[in-house]
C-alpha cells in the first residue's frame, strides 16, 4: 500500500477510535445524532472520504444507525450485537479475521500481477463480474455469489493456478457476510454500494495497468473491512 493510503486508514481509524470513545463514555448517548460530515471533517480535520469511511464502519458494526432525511444517530452496540448475531455467527468472528489477514497478503498481491498480466478477456470478466454485483444490489437480491465472483476473476487474472486454487478452497465463504447473514450489513444497499466502489477502484487500476493501486485498492478494500470484523468481535 503506498503512504498515502496507509495514511487514510490511519486517519480513518483515528476518527472511530474517537467517535467510539465518546460513545462508550458517554459523551454522545444512544439516541443523540452525530454531527454532520463537514462538521466531523472540520472536527478531525480530515476529507470527507475518511469520515465516510469510519462512519461506515461504525455502522457495521452497530455503533450508529442512519435515519433518511434526518442523519445518522448513537445506536446501541450491546443491543444490536446481542438482538443480531447468532452463537454460530459469533463463534465464526476469529475465523472471518484471519482469513481477511491471509486474504490480503495473497489477494493484495493477485490484484498486483493481474494488473500486469491480464488479458483484455480477462479484465472484461472482471469487469463484468462487477457489473453483475451493481444489478443484484439495484434490485435487492444477495450479492455474495457475485462478490466472490470478482475475487475469483481477478485471481484468474494472474494467469497463476495457485492463486485460483487458494480462492477456490475458501468458495463463496471468502466473502465475510455470508458469514453473518443476520448483520444489517448484510442486505444494506448503502453498504454494499461503498463496497461496489471499493470494487469500481481495484478494476480501475486493474485496467490502468497499474499494480500498486491495484494492491492498494485491494488491501484497503479488505481492511475496512477486518476493521469491521475487529470491533464486532470486541463487542461480544
Amino acid at each position: 500500500m503506498t503512504t498515502l493510503g496507509r495514511g487514510r486508514q490511519r486517519l480513518a481509524q483515528q476518527v472511530i477510535d474517537q467517535l467510539r470513545a465518546q460513545i462508550e463514555t458517554g459523551k454522545l448517548r444512544v439516541g443523540d445524532q452525530l454531527p454532520t460530515e463537514p462538521q466531523l471533517e472540520s472536527t478531525f480535520g480530515v476529507s470527507r472520504t475518511v469520515v465516510r469511511e469510519a462512519i461506515a464502519d461504525l455502522r457495521a458494526a452497530g455503533f450508529v444507525r442512519p435515519i433518511q432525511g434526518k442523519g445518522v444517530f448513537v445506536a446501541d452496540p450491546k443491543v444490536h450485537s446481542v438482538m443480531s448475531l447468532t452463537p454460530v455467527e459469533i463463534k465464526s468472528i476469529p475465523e472471518t479475521l484471519e482469513l481477511l489477514e491471509f486474504r490480503m497478503a495473497t489477494e493484495g498481491e493477485a490484484a498486483a500481477i493481474a494488473a500486469y498480466r491480464r488479458t483484455a478477456e480477462q479484465e472484461a470478466a472482471i469487469r463484468e463480474a462487477n457489473r453483475r454485483m451493481a444489478q443484484l444490489i439495484e434490485s435487492g437480491q444477495q450479492t455474495v455469489e457475485a462478490d466472490y465472483a470478482f475475487h475469483m476473476a481477478i485471481a484468474a487474472a494472474t494467469n497463476n493456478r495457485f492463486y485460483v486454487d487458494v480462492l477456490r478452497h475458501f468458495g463463496p465463504r471468502a466473502i465475510p457476510r455470508g458469514q453473518f447473514p443476520t448483520l444489517p450489513e448484510a442486505n444494506d444497499r448503502e453498504y454494499l454500494q461503498k463496497v461496489y466502489a471499493e470494487h469500481v477502484e481495484i478494476l480501475s487500476a486493474i485496467a490502468d495497468q497499474d499494480p500498486d493501486r491495484a494492491r492498494q485498492a485491494m488491501r484497503a478494500h479488505l481492511m475496512a473491512s477486518q476493521r469491521r470484523y475487529r470491533m464486532l468481535a470486541e463487542q461480544q
